[in-house]
């Protein structure tokens, strides 16, 4: 396809300069993609033959303006992939992984800009930098040595064949777990099938039946779907069902991931031996702010017993419970959530249907719009008639004093096509280091897979009211990027900070003055009562030993994958098995993800010996909000004013420990956290 005819290599006309979504076609990537990947190394090529003597200007921040185009088409791509991903795009997706991953090496293996750059970086302490400038001299500088331009020969070669290898075999492990998700349906014939369900899930389940061309209910393995019905369900029966096919994601016949991820450990091993470490685990946490494995234990030593004891006293509050309501007291993980919510609503008087309605979907999209404006200075304003990938899909304008600083999307709704769970991507990422040197303002998505209500208003649990805050955390990370650079821009930051921003915008969910003024009846327009608030404040650590025990299983059992210095021929069925038993992970608790499904950690390198980050950012996010706790203030100006200087708008531009402390006055304490989770005294 000549380039005259490709969209993506024209200039983009669009309002907000978006991708022409209207002309797009799967078919244009791949050409697109063979043309800007020879753009890019004649770019790189300019600046490594440059017969100047190199610089900061002319050798790291040339390379970080070059690549562009390549750069907006391949963000381009990846969204794509992820939200709106038909079968043809998907075969195109296992097409370019590879290639991708190629020119990302050849990139980074490119010797004479490395001599270069590794030039520059020998001087940097005689070159009167700026902050910035030594942190992306540092960055770009230890991007490149992780990636193997310091290796010579055949250790060369072989690292970026694995690169290759690595990026085939995660993307087919995310198309399996796609594929798994977007299949499976449980049908609900009958009233006595659907007995149990409130009014909510029962709409939801019909539109989940519509979209798939089906008559009646279905249940799908959207989260927002399997796990409301494991939750409200009196079908035993049918609860085990679902909950089977909810664990057993990746281990389909034809599209077993099992093997995969063996190879995968074992190619991210040798890769990590290459490089000089001991194990892959090693090598992804010399670049975080954990810094070693170590580091890691002695966070989780503070949490695992008490999070064990505190689950096993909320299994007797189940089985006192069961017993009471003439169930069966022999409790099995399909029956936690079922009887967890009786126990939450006997102790609390709170249920998610009573909780729902004064949650609609519009409403908490203004709330953390509120929060944004209060905290930030910034407002949202809706357009329309902007041509976007799919009809889900809605636009603001982010304005400061009326001009626009950024553009953001919200794409709310699980849909076949989508992969499951919840993130915030970008289109464009802020920088003031174009080409041209032109101020780009970012372009950011936030996706969640809310079961949509075709009937009425869509409603939320609160647990999806933090989830929405959550990814709207991420994309203030990136909207609010105040840097030059693109490298240092936003969300590029050590994986165990990125979600720093993420869960602290979590809590403003929990504001009393936030609920009182957009929680309202989605019916009667009357504001969430007092009362009500304090239940669902007070509930905030209820069934916190199975939370804590559900994610800390799936993160202690990443790391010891990633530890093992032979990782040839992991079986891993075998290795969760065993290793579940060696820490005593209850059964009717157990993971939050098992290995075969767990994208995090096989679906890329991201969060690879990495689940544990959440955790670690939590700890940085109790202590962050506690710093307004004790103000009294949730919107305190001057602590918004450094939450912004020196978290929301520093991207990557300086160290994150000296950026926390700025903000807090002192390094971060697990206590905050521990209180939060209401497992000290445990």
């Amino acid at each position: 396809m000549i380039a005259q005819d490709n969209p993506l290599l024209q200039p983009w006309q669009t309002r907000y300069q978006l991708p022409p979504f209207e002309q797009i076609r799967s078919e244009h990537f791949a050409p697109a993609f063979a043309v800007l990947f020879d753009r890019h190394l004649k770019e790189i090529d300019a600046i490594a033959t440059n017969a100047d003597a190199p610089t900061f200007d002319n050798t790291v921040a040339a390379f970080d303006a070059a690549g562009a185009t390549l750069d907006r088409v391949r963000l381009a791509f990846d969204n794509l992939c992820a939200s709106e991903s038909p079968a043809e795009l998907q075969a195109v997706e296992r097409e370019m992984a590879p290639r991708l991953a190629a020119h990302d090496s050849q990139v980074a293996m490119h010797a004479r800009f490395f001599a270069r750059l590794d030039a520059v970086h020998r001087q940097a302490q005689s070159l009167n930098l700026s902050e910035e400038q030594q942190r992306l001299l540092q960055r770009v500088h230890t991007d490149f040595i992780r990636t193997g331009a310091a290796l010579e020969g055949t250790a060369r070669e072989r690292f970026a064949a694995i690169a290759v290898q690595l990026a085939e075999l995660q993307t087919q492990f995310s198309q399996n777990v796609l594929a798994d998700e977007s299949t499976y349906q449980l049908p609900l014939a009958s009233e006595a099938e659907l007995a149990g369900l409130p009014d909510f899930l029962r709409a939801a389940a019909r539109g989940a039946a519509r979209e798939r061309g089906v008559d009646g209910h279905v249940i799908t393995l959207a989260r927002s779907l399997v796990q409301p019905f494991l939750t409200f369900s009196t079908r035993r029966d049918l609860r085990e069902t679902a909950w089977r096919a909810w664990t057993t994601r990746g281990e389909t016949p034809g599209r077993d991931n099992r093997p995969l991820a063996g190879q995968i450990l074992a190619l991210r091993a040798e890769q990590a031996r290459l490089l000089g470490y001991d194990s892959f685990a090693d090598y992804a946490l010399s670049d975080r702010m954990a810094g070693n494995a170590g580091a890691v234990d002695q966070l989780f030593s503070q949490v695992w017993e008490p999070a064990k004891a505190s689950a096993a006293r909320e299994r007797a509050a189940l089985v006192e419970h069961a017993a009471a309501l003439g169930e069966p007291t022999d409790i099995e993980p399909w029956d936690w959530y079922y009887l967890a919510e009786k126990v939450r609503v006997a102790r609390y008087a709170l249920d998610d249907a009573e909780v729902k309605p004064y949650f609609s979907l519009d409403a908490m999209l203004e709330a953390m719009f509120d929060c944004a404006g209060r905290l930030f200075g910034v407002q949202f304003v809706e357009q329309s008639g902007v041509v976007l990938y799919h009809r889900d899909v809605r636009l603001w304008e982010v304005q400061r004093g009326g001009e626009r600083v950024g553009v953001f999307l919200g794409d709310n709704y699980a849909r076949p096509n989508k992969q499951g769970g919840a993130w915030m991507h970008i289109y464009r990422r802020q920088m003031r280091n174009g080409r041209h040197g032109d101020d780009v303002q970012p372009i950011v998505v936030n996706n969640n897979n809310f079961a949509r209500n075709d009937d009425g208003p869509t409603l939320l649990s609160f647990d999806d009211v933090r989830t929405l805050f959550h990814e709207f955390g991420h994309a203030m990370h990136g909207l609010l990027s105040d840097v030059t650079y693109g490298r240092l821009s936003g969300t590029s930051v050590p994986q165990d900070y990125v979600e720093l921003p993420s869960q602290l915008m979590e809590n403003w969910a929990t504001v009393r003055e936030v609920l009182e003024k957009h929680a309202r009846h989605v019916d009667t327009g009357e504001p969430i009562p007092a009362a009500l608030i304090e239940r669902i404040r007070a509930s905030q650590t209820f069934n916190q030993g199975f939370e804590t025990v559900s994610y800390a299983s799936s993160a202690l059992i990443d790391m010891a994958l990633h530890r093992q210095k032979d990782a040839e021929n992991i079986d891993i069925a075998r290795f969760e098995e065993a290793e579940r038993a060696r820490l005593g992970v209850p059964r009717e608790v157990g993971m939050r993800h098992r290995l075969p499904h767990f994208s995090h950690i096989f679906s890329g390198g991201h969060y690879a010996a990495g689940y544990y980050v959440y955790m670690w950012a939590e700890v940085l996010e109790a202590e962050a909000f506690d710093a307004f706790e004790e103000a009294g203030d949730a919107f305190d100006p001057v602590l918004a004013d450094k939450l912004k200087r020196y978290v929301y708008s520093a991207g990557d531009s300086r160290d994150e420990r000296a950026a926390f402390r700025a903000f807090r006055g002192h390094d971060p304490q697990a206590e905050p956290m521990l209180r939060k989770r209401g497992l000290l005294a445990a």
